[in-house]
């Protein structure tokens, strides 16, 4: 959204509107010596000189409403207009199916913009009714897999209204079109986490599936990180569960040398030794092996980060010595 464009052509300032000229506008303040001074067009300029009139008097009326919405399709990542905007909705009794559709059609034209998101959320509140939001965010999920906003209002939505049921699927389709996406990824754990829940059986379900993910990309952080966050819920932990370990074991001995895989390799050898499994293979020469490797060579852009991790198995190391 902009200040021009085709409906320009029939644009009738505020000043030149005979309904609107019992209102004196009211200029921007920027102080006698601003910073800097933002070249607003005539047009932006006479719709807000409107709007700080109407929110100075509080003046709630139909025209007020109309303004508004031009004030939004000036500017609609406006807090103060969208907030006044809802307290015209209040005091007239606006429909709210109407303005569903309304601010549907301001998210199509600005769908990474949280002050339309929130007011969607607040309308949806005010309905109890959330009949039309997952539709409504898959779509903007089309045009953008990893729109946070959309992702946000998601997940409030099936939060608050308990809409879980096909969610799985969901996201299961997004992540079969795209294993990399990492908002898919974040989603699958929403669900686990406030939906189905971590039981022994549900945390080997995701394993397994999590790992025939990482047999057809096996460079993929998302799935890898992924994969930590269900085994935080085994009781086996990373070290323990040989199903993991035999799979990362297969995949380097079979010459993979993902800097994902090699990282989880590191973190096994971390919670071995913290266990205290002094016969692990999973110990504190293995783990500098790996810092080593990755910082020299398959990771060299975290060089550093590799070669600060290694300080910590040196002491390892020294204190087994």
């Amino acid at each position: 959204m902009s200040d021009s464009g085709d409906s320009d052509i029939t644009w009738i300032f505020y000043k030149d509107r005979p309904e609107w000229s019992d209102v004196t506008p009211v200029p921007e303040n920027d102080g006698s010596k601003p910073v800097v001074v933002i070249a607003h067009s005539e047009k932006f300029e006479d719709v807000y000189d409107y709007f700080r009139a109407i929110l100075q008097t509080n003046e709630k009326s139909e025209r007020a409403l109309h303004l508004t919405k031009d004030a939004v399709e000036l500017n609609p990542a406006n807090y103060t207009v969208w907030q006044y905007r809802r307290d015209l909705l209040q005091a007239l009794g606006t429909d709210l199916r109407s303005e569903l559709d309304y601010v549907e059609a301001v998210i199509k034209q600005s769908p990474k913009n949280y002050q339309v998101w929130h007011h969607r959320r607040v309308l949806v509140e005010w309905l109890q009714d959330s009949n039309l939001e997952l539709e409504l965010t898959h779509d903007a999920l089309l045009q953008d897999p990893k729109n946070y906003h959309a992702w946000q209002h998601r997940q409030w939505a099936i939060k608050t209204f308990g809409l879980f049921e096909k969610e799985m699927e969901f996201v299961d389709n997004l992540i079969t079109d795209d294993v990399r996406n990492n908002s898919a990824w974040n989603q699958r754990y929403f669900v686990m986490n406030n939906h189905l829940g971590w039981s022994d059986m549900n945390v080997q379900k995701e394993i397994c599936y999590t790992l025939e993910k990482l047999k057809f990309v096996k460079n993929n952080e998302s799935a890898w990180n992924y994969l930590r966050g269900v085994l935080l819920h085994d009781s086996k932990g990373l070290s323990g569960n040989t199903e993991v370990t035999s799979f990362c074991e297969e995949l380097y001995s079979n010459k993979c040398r993902s800097p994902y895989l090699m990282a989880f390799l590191i973190d096994i050898c971390d919670e071995a030794i913290k266990k205290g499994e002094i016969n692990s293979s999973y110990n504190a020469e293995k783990a500098l092996d790996l810092c080593h490797a990755l910082a020299t060579k398959y990771d060299k852009i975290r060089c550093k980060y590799w070669n600060f991790i290694a300080e910590k198995f040196q002491k390892y190391q020294s204190n087994q010595d």
